[in-house]
């Protein structure tokens, strides 16, 4: 069964509108003749949003019973069974009731998912992991509810319900929000227009990323390389000279003028001697830089740097290429024009920035024409050969009375030799050739014939011509030497680089994979895995012997089909495609090949550990439960047996006072079981993460004494400064006072009688802070968070008191719903508890589900 299409309609905030667009969507496609279900909506009481829901088939909710309230659920399993074409549930984000068969209402549409279901849906922009910690900075408001963001990527369609800030907050004022009695509150803290517009930002900026990996994928597949203008992409091109510093930070403010493009900094390690004299401490010093602006640094190979640079910058579509202006002569310029001026004739729908700058590199660069002799050097050399040999022997025809032959030939010998260093072994074998004739028919007896009668002016040219092949011979040796050095510099650039990634901590697998694939211009790169034995050489090609274990670009099904087979040992191999490397770079490749599965085994180390920390921090819990719980239930279960026993068996010895007073011991005893379990199965719940809230507006003057009443006649004492007029808070009532109960207890039994326990509470920003300030010896800084562990007491030295449970447990629940649990020192000798839970009017803003109406 084909899975079914998700589209997801992605707003900044409440209100925007995700769920009336979703339902107008419902709509146009039942008139169309699908068949649509109502799975989920909140209307939270908005008059349109029920006017949409209306007439479309709504699939009964399901009933949840947790904590003595009943909540309605999403039903998968009747949505399933009803098996319609497309289902809209909203609140993609929303936290199932604990005992849901998922944690996570995303978790039940992926379900649909897989039965072939189409699903419209709805999520608010803060409710992106990814996203949480920063839209809480912004608003002050944390997001417990969220969904993680490849949920979203994956999305087949994602629209923004996109509407101004100012727009927004007159939905409100309208009261097509939020009721009228909470308008001010949500206009004056979560809904300010700063808030919205930089949640509005927030939310075109992460669509604009899915929209820019949909398009990559769409050139990927239809195998489009040229550039396509859809964002701008800033590449600056560093040679790893003093002056890379100054390109950079110039780059970087292109990029920032362009509305914030991205920055790409290349390094070419080519093989054409310009690799040799580069600085990796520039370039390592640079790449840091460049990071640091907010962009990536990235090194390929290639023995041209003007189509490296090209290829990479039409690779990554760039729109805009920074180069470094030429230092070059004149001189040289005649000889070749250079890397600036090649790449911008080049350069196509690119625009190429020729920057001027004032630092020349210290380390003067190795130029193309003194190191090594590459092809257009050596036309040069022939063209002078040709012309200038000739030229140069009729230039002395009018001086052969008055000089010597042996003068002819040395001075032809020194214009062969410039010849050998202008274009190597070629042109100097011309050029001596040349030589050779021409100054025997114009300079030996008998003159004007190719014939020579003097035995010494035979030798004298036979030896200029071996002087003029020995010196070509060297020239060549030489040029050949310098290549292969340039070479082995760019491959321990090229090395450098990528032992200095690993040293930094950049040793993820696709991490190094991706820098494999960039540095040689690949198409894709797979680390392919053995899962059964193969039959001789032809397993390399059967992809039914291996698996992708990861991969850069497209993964390659066998290392036998791709262009390079790198083996790293018998169960892994490397597979590259693209074009086939030179063995130069296959020792490079072969380099990258073990650190990927070093990489590898590092990855799979560290989830094995991490299985193994989970399975010894659970023993370590089990084991330090049994033995805390050993004394603490066996003390009640022993009272009330003697109570109900001595109830049974001695008939009419007591009187009714001391019946009563057995009763009440009974009932204490097992009151006491009751909370001790409570607590086990709550921390239970803590550690695997199930334990759900349900926040709602609670005032602090009327749920501290509830707790003080539980507490008993132990708290009469504890003074109570908690003022009626202090802001609600976001909290669930039955977790709020286990919270108080628990912490209240713990400050009662470490304050002296004479000075009793104070609790006060005040507000702070978009929280407010409860206070619970004891006067007893308090806990020095180093053994304060030993207080929050499960299953221990500090200074106890037995199980009377409990089990340990109490602080540990009050910390979850109130990190359940949003808050904080931290001590302090009380001035003057003690430890207050602060407790901080988020305001009930600014927890509004987001309302836990980012419903909204039109």
């Amino acid at each position: 069964m084909p899975r079914g299409q998700l589209r997801i309609y992605l707003g900044a905030a409440p209100g925007v509108g995700k769920t009336f667009a979703a339902l107008e969507e419902a709509r146009r496609r039942a008139e169309r003749g699908t068949d649509v279900v109502v799975g989920f909506v909140e209307t939270h009481g908005r008059p349109a949003t029920a006017a949409l829901v209306a007439g479309l088939e709504t699939v009964p909710r399901r009933t949840v019973e947790y904590r003595g309230a009943v909540f309605e659920e999403f039903d998968v399993d009747a949505v399933i069974a009803r098996a319609p074409a497309v289902a809209l549930v909203d609140e993609l984000a929303h936290a199932n009731v604990p005992g849901s068969r998922h944690e996570k209402r995303w978790q039940d549409v992926d379900e649909l998912l897989d039965a072939g279901i189409d699903v419209v849906s709805t999520v608010n922009v803060q409710h992106l992991e990814s996203l949480n910690d920063v839209v809480a900075q912004i608003t002050g408001v944390p997001q417990r509810e969220t969904v993680p963001d490849e949920v979203v990527r994956r999305a087949d369609q994602v629209e923004l319900a996109d509407i101004t800030p100012e727009a927004l907050r007159r939905r409100m004022v309208h009261g097509n929000v939020y009721p009228p009695e909470k308008v001010d509150a949500a206009l004056s803290n979560y809904f300010r227009v700063g808030n919205l517009t930089a949640l509005r930002e927030i939310a075109l900026l992460w669509l604009a990323d899915k929209v820019e990996d949909q398009l990559e994928r769409y050139r990927e597949d239809q195998h489009i390389t040229a550039m396509w203008e859809s964002r701008e992409r800033v590449v600056v091109a560093l040679s790893g000279g003093d002056e890379g510093d100054t390109l950079v930070r110039r780059a970087a403010r292109i990029a920032a003028r362009s509305g914030g493009a991205d920055l790409k900094a290349v390094h070419v390690a080519s093989g054409d001697g310009l690799a040799g004299a580069r600085s990796a401490r520039n370039l390592a010093r640079q790449q840091g830089l460049v990071e640091d602006l907010g962009g990536s640094y990235h090194q390929v190979v290639g023995d041209s740097i003007p189509e490296a640079l090209l290829e990479f910058a039409r690779g990554v579509n760039a729109t805009q290429l920074v180069l470094g202006a030429s230092r070059r002569g004149r001189f040289a310029q005649m000889l070749s024009r250079g890397v600036g001026v090649t790449t911008t004739a080049r350069s196509g729908r690119i625009d190429v920035h020729l920057v001027s700058h004032e630092r020349v590199a210290a380390v003067k660069r190795v130029r193309s024409g003194r190191g090594l002799i590459d092809a257009t050097r050596r036309r040069l050399g022939i063209v002078l050969a040709v012309l200038g040999v000739p030229a140069l022997v009729a230039v002395l025809i009018p001086f052969h009375e008055g000089l010597s032959l042996t003068t002819m030939i040395l001075i032809v010998l020194t214009a062969v030799m410039a010849l050998t260093l202008t274009g190597g072994m070629w042109p100097a074998l011309l050029g001596a050739l040349l030589g050779f004739f021409l100054l025997n028919y114009f300079f030996a007896t008998p003159y004007y014939q190719f014939k020579i009668h003097d035995r010494e002016q035979l030798i004298a040219l036979v030896v200029f011509v071996a002087l003029a092949l020995g010196g070509a011979g060297v020239v060549n040796l030489s040029a050949a030497r310098a290549r292969l050095a340039a070479r082995a510099s760019a491959e321990a650039q090229t090395l450098a680089t990528l032992a200095g990634n690993v040293l930094r901590g950049g040793n993820r697998l696709a991490d190094l994979l991706e820098q494999l694939r960039e540095t040689f211009a690949l198409e894709s790169v797979t680390l392919l895995e053995r899962t059964e034995p193969g039959a001789g050489p032809a397993e390399r090609h059967d992809p039914k012997v291996w698996r992708a274990v990861a991969c850069a670009g497209e993964a390659c099904g066998s290392p036998g089909t791709a262009e390079n087979d790198l083996p790293i040992n018998d169960d892994l191999a490397l597979a590259l495609r693209g074009h086939t490397l030179e063995a130069a770079d296959r020792r490079i490749a072969q380099a990258f090949a073990m650190h990927a599965a070093a990489a590898l085994e590092q990855e799979r180390l560290e989830r094995q550990a991490a299985a193994v920390q989970r399975l010894t921090d659970t023993d370590k819990m089990r084991t330090a439960l049994l033995a805390a719980v050993s004394h603490d239930l066996r003390t009640p279960l022993a009272s009330v047996r003697v109570a109900v026993t001595s109830l049974r068996s001695t008939g009419e010895l007591f009187t009714p006072a001391e019946r009563t007073e057995l009763l009440e011991s009974a009932e204490t005893s097992l009151s006491r079981l009751t909370g001790l379990v409570d607590n086990l199965l709550d921390m239970s719940r803590l550690q695997a993460g199930v334990l759900g809230a349900n926040p709602v507006p609670i005032a602090l003057d009327e749920a501290v004494p509830t707790a003080l009443d539980e507490i008993g006649e132990s708290a009469a004492d504890v003074r109570l400064d908690v003022a009626p007029d202090l802001p609600e808070v976001a909290a669930d009532p039955g977790l709020l006072q286990r919270i108080l109960v628990n912490v209240i207890a713990n400050a009662l039994r470490f304050s002296p009688a004479e000075r009793p326990s104070r609790v006060t509470a005040g507000a702070r920003g978009e929280v407010v802070e409860l206070r619970v300030v004891d006067r007893g010896p308090g806990v020095p800084d180093e053994d304060r968070e030993t207080m929050f562990t499960p299953f221990q007491r500090l200074g106890d030295r037995d199980n009377t008191t409990g089990v340990g449970l109490g602080l540990a447990l009050s910390r979850g629940l109130a990190e359940a719903m949003g808050g904080s649990l931290l001590p302090e020192a009380t001035p003057g000798g003690g430890l207050t508890m602060v407790l901080a839970l988020p305001r009930a009017d600014a927890g509004r803003g987001d309302g836990g589900h980012g419903e909204e109406a039109a």
